[in-house]
């Protein structure tokens, strides 16, 4: 198994970890509903996806 050959120091270290880094969420328009959705999913408000009705999606009763 290899060894370093010298110390690697802190500030060497950290810095390799500098490029991972969470992002942030994409989020795209529904073509039919124009609500806010994640990419390449199923619109979650009306079930369309590509244009097309998926999944049908029951309304809730509003109290």
């Amino acid at each position: 198994m290899g060894l370093p050959k010298k110390k690697l120091s802190t500030t060497r270290r950290d810095r390799r970890w500098v490029r991972y880094k969470l992002h942030g969420v994409s989020l795209v328009e529904c073509g039919h509903c124009h609500k806010l959705i994640l990419p390449h999913r199923v619109c979650p408000f009306c079930g369309y996806y590509k244009g097309r009705s998926i999944v049908e999606v029951e309304e809730k009763e509003e109290k």
